[in-house]
């Protein structure tokens, strides 16, 4: 069994489909699936079958390619731990957050590291909560940025970096938008503006709304802090967004009003996998994090 056809494996395990992979791959399509069919028979068993245009795996597909990303990523992060070795200020580290904190957070504390660090390599990777968890279980990231903090978990482990108060965003005009500060209740009769399902922003305001006495009525979706911030800048409803997401400079702007009773937060924590040693140069930047946070709470 060669490396060369656990990468190929993977590749169409996620594309699925053998044309898409071997355009990511920059081979050409029959090498993929000759590799693909060289593996099959090595295991003796079938690891796709055929479902109209795409590939899908098979029940022992997906057992393999399980071990596969396992194996892959500790060989990455054999391969980063040499490089360290060698020269840890010319490490890599990977990264991953929620879009919500890739708009100033992120970009903010990769710079203040990297005037300390300048040859240190970043790896990003944007999710959400369960996408993020899954990543740092198997591997493909070594720390991340995660809101709502985990409070217990079997495999990942960390510390609350910081909490962060949400606000309410009004289109401009509105008859609320001039208050210093409200109510939340104040907003039942709005129609809300929320993020989808499975972003983690949705159930915060959501429970918030419902500990205020009301269930919110939602009017649009959205998927990133952008969207819902502009379409609430363009009279589309209203929403709750924290601080940091609307630091914004194009030409439609929401009001943003303090909102009380409740007040609405979200904790920001860092997490990494339990029981396990972060390679060099992520704890390099751990404990910077962890410094640069402390700073900002004094």
């Amino acid at each position: 069994m060669e490396l060369r056809q656990l990468y190929y494996f993977v590749k169409v395990a996620k594309k699925e489909h053998v044309t898409q992979a071997a355009e990511e791959l920059h081979v050409a399509q029959s090498a993929v699936s000759r590799q693909i069919h060289q593996l099959e028979e090595e295991l003796g068993v079938k690891l796709f079958v055929q479902k109209g245009r795409n590939l899908q795996l098979t029940p022992v597909g997906q057992l393999f390619l399980k071990r596969a990303e396992v194996i892959l990523a500790d060989l990455e992060r054999a391969v980063i731990e040499i490089h360290e070795f060698l020269d840890p200020e010319k490490g890599e580290i990977r990264l991953g957050f929620p879009h919500s904190l890739g708009i100033s957070l992120i970009p903010q504390v990769v710079a203040s590291f990297r005037k300390l660090h300048p040859n240190v390599k970043f790896r990003f990777k944007q999710g959400m909560y369960p996408s993020l968890i899954r990543d740092m279980m198997k591997g493909e990231i070594d720390l991340a940025f995660i809101s709502p903090f985990p409070d217990e978990h079997e495999f990942v482990c960390g510390e609350v970096l910081l909490t962060e108060e949400l606000y309410a965003i009004l289109p401009p005009g509105h008859r609320l938008s001039e208050r210093e500060s409200i109510k939340l209740k104040e907003l039942e009769d709005e129609t809300f503006v929320m993020f989808s399902e499975g972003y983690s922003l949705r159930p915060i305001v959501w429970e918030a709304c419902q500990e205020a006495g009301f269930t919110p009525r939602i009017g649009f979706e959205g998927e990133e802090t952008d969207t819902i911030r502009g379409l609430v800048a363009a009279g589309m409803g209203v929403s709750l967004l924290p601080e940091m997401a609307l630091h914004y400079t194009g030409p439609l702007h929401p009001a943003k009003v303090k909102v009380t009773d409740p007040v609405v937060t979200r904790t920001i924590g860092l997490i990494r996998r339990s029981n396990e040693k972060l390679p060099l140069v992520a704890k390099v930047f751990h404990s910077f994090l962890l410094r640069y946070f402390q700073d900002r709470i004094m």
